[in-house]
């Protein structure tokens, strides 16, 4: 299997490279500069100068780009979906990582995480971005997409626990209450995602045990 991570350098994108490598899997990095995660092979080039040649030869790419400048937000939607254009039509699967404001909290899926009332307003922008992102992604049928969201309290230096719950659309709690995941744990969902190829146009999400 040929994976190629977009945005390789990142804090998610050089862990989710890290667990793909460990299993023998065939990994590219995509970056705009150096690389400088555990692939051997890379790619140095922006996301949006990609081309369909680029991207041709993989089974699976994984985009793990992220903005966070009020100004650069909108890129959530027009990276993915210059990516969905590049691969519109083809077998090759696209997996994006996601947001937990967009969770639905009601099974009407009428009211998202990002509307409550004790959401942290410094993130409801990011939050929206992303949510932006899933609404256009959804009406993409024309591509295998996968949009996989964490729990709400991501964690970017917690521990690697091997251990996940794999949710659904809805805001899911573990047995002690948390909505809480590590990147390491996130990783492997990812990783575990893109080898069973098992949500294709879905949004899944993931919680530590």
């Amino acid at each position: 299997m040929k994976i190629a991570v977009i945005a390789a350098n990142g804090k998610a994108g050089r862990l989710i490279v890290e667990e793909a490598v460990n299993r023998g899997l065939d990994v590219t990095a995509i970056t705009r500069g150096e690389n400088k995660s555990a692939a051997t092979k890379s790619i140095s080039k922006d996301i949006l100068a990609l081309t369909k040649d680029d991207l041709k030869d993989f089974d699976v790419v994984i985009d793990c780009f992220g903005a966070w400048k009020p100004e650069e937000l909108s890129n959530h939607t027009k990276t993915s979906q210059h990516l969905c254009d590049l691969l519109s039509g083809t077998e090759t699967r696209l997996l994006i990582v996601g947001g937990a404001g967009s969770l639905f909290t009601n099974k009407e899926h009428t009211a998202q995480l990002l509307g409550a009332p004790d959401f942290p307003d410094g993130f409801k922008p990011l939050a929206q971005a992303q949510a932006n992102e899933l609404f256009a992604l959804r009406k993409r049928k024309d591509v295998k997409w996968t949009f996989l969201s964490p729990a709400a309290d991501f964690q970017p230096k917690g521990e690697r626990t091997g251990k996940y719950i794999l949710a659904g659309e809805e805001f899911t709690l573990n047995s002690k209450g948390e909505s809480i995941i590590s990147y390491a744990d996130y990783a492997i969902a990812m990783v575990d995602e893109a080898v069973s190829g098992s949500h294709i146009r879905q949004r899944i999400s993931v919680v530590r045990e």
